[in-house]
């Protein structure tokens, strides 16, 4: 049998160079047949195995009816189905023919590539690391990521939180948004409670936050991760690529070390867009609005009184407020930096604090702490008892 390179060689010689079939014989000792059947082949010699029947032949009909009830019978039960019937053959060969004509007999979903505008479309998720967040004092707490996606450049971004609550969603949205450096006009998430209140509607934290910013909304349907696929993927590549190997001192450098590969993320080559998503990024910002000048604000804000003993909780924390303002009433504003207390009567701090996100502490200001101490030193103010004076005669009375 010629190889391909001999077949090549053969038909050049004749049909490009012109030598005659008797030529070709003297010059390679090949039969004159031989070298015929080269040259009226069209397709270069290649060895076959010729074709075996298979031990499953005879049960290919049987299989199709089986996959006809149920398209989705496992390969071990069609086994088992058919070697009543006097199948012998081993599992691989069962398996191989269910991958090829299963399709036939199964509806299979297909997916529809979305094509989207610069500045129209971001797409939300929130992400759970698989192990908690170190936050000092030796705790660690359950935490999640805030992560955005630009449709059309598919730039990404993500913000650390340590609850789903609304004001930290939101939050996480705002300092995602600024990463980006624009707005897209349609905000999509999944069924987020604190942010979907039902029926497509958004919660009036979501709806105000919206509407101070300009944005559009839109709920997915439930169970339907394909909607906004193009998060959910950027949200694969994070949690494969990012949190292995990686030890984070505290949540502030969590942060840090998501900020830097984001940074890393969105300069890589994308590889269905055959482009940086930081290079078409520069492209989108032109069909997105401008950041407002001033945040929506998010902050969690109540009045309290400021009680004999002065300090407030949240978060399970407790914060000192200043002992001078014992009865007065204060606003207290909690963000994810800071817990500040203003006096609504005057606009006098009453506490500044960093904000802890470790559990069950005591968080007390030095100013406070010395306005404590002063006022325990202090001698009590001697105060006369006012006892009424009687005279003697009237115990005499009474003993008498």
């Amino acid at each position: 049998m010629l190889d391909v390179e001999r077949w090549a060689e053969l038909r050049r010689e004749h049909f490009v160079r012109g030598v005659s079939i008797k030529e070709l014989q003297r010059r390679t000792g090949l039969a004159r047949n031989t070298i015929r059947a080269a040259l009226r082949s069209d397709l270069p010699p290649a060895f076959r195995l010729p074709e075996r029947a298979s031990k499953l032949d005879p049960f290919k009909e049987e299989i199709h009816a089986l996959l006809r009830r149920d398209p989705k019978l496992p390969g071990v039960r069609v086994r088992e189905l058919i070697e009543p019937l006097g199948f012998e053959g081993a599992k691989t060969i069962v398996d191989d023919y269910l991958r090829e004509v299963r399709p036939l007999f199964q509806k299979t979903r297909t997916h529809q590539r979305t094509i989207y505008r610069p500045g129209e479309i971001c797409q939300w998720d929130l992400w759970e690391p698989s192990a908690h967040v170190p936050v000092g004092h030796g705790q660690t707490r359950r935490a999640w990521v805030v992560v955005a996606c630009l449709g059309y450049s598919r730039a990404g971004a993500g913000a650390l939180i340590f609850s789903k609550e609304a004001p930290d969603v939101l939050w996480g949205m705002s300092r995602c948004l600024h990463s980006l450096g624009a707005l897209a006009k349609l905000m999509v998430w999944d069924r987020e409670g604190s942010l979907h209140a039902g029926g497509g509607r958004p919660t009036d934290a979501y709806a105000a936050f919206c509407g101070q910013l300009l944005l559009d909304w839109y709920f997915c349907e439930a169970a339907d991760p394909q909607a906004k696929g193009v998060v959910e993927r950027l949200q694969g590549y994070l949690e494969t690529n990012f949190e292995p190997g990686r030890h984070f001192a505290n949540h502030l450098d969590f942060q840090l070390q998501l900020d830097a590969w984001f940074e890393k993320a969105n300069a890589r080559a994308h590889r269905m867009l055959r482009a940086r998503p930081i290079d078409r990024l520069a492209e989108e910002r032109g069909g997105m609005r401008r950041l407002p000048e001033r945040e929506p604000d998010v902050d969690r804000r109540w009045v309290m009184r400021v009680a004999p003993d002065p300090y407030l909780r949240f978060d399970t924390n407790d914060y000192s407020l200043d002992p001078d303002r014992v009865g007065r009433r204060v606003e207290v504003r909690a963000d994810q930096r800071e817990i500040t207390a203003t006096c609504l009567d005057s606009g006098e701090l009453a506490a500044r604090h960093e904000r802890s996100f470790a559990k069950h502490r005591t968080i007390t200001a030095l100013e406070h702490a010395r306005t404590l101490r002063e006022r325990r030193e202090q001698p009590e103010p001697d105060a006369e008892t006012l006892v009424q004076q009687r005279p003697l005669s009237v115990y005499d009375r009474l003993i008498a």
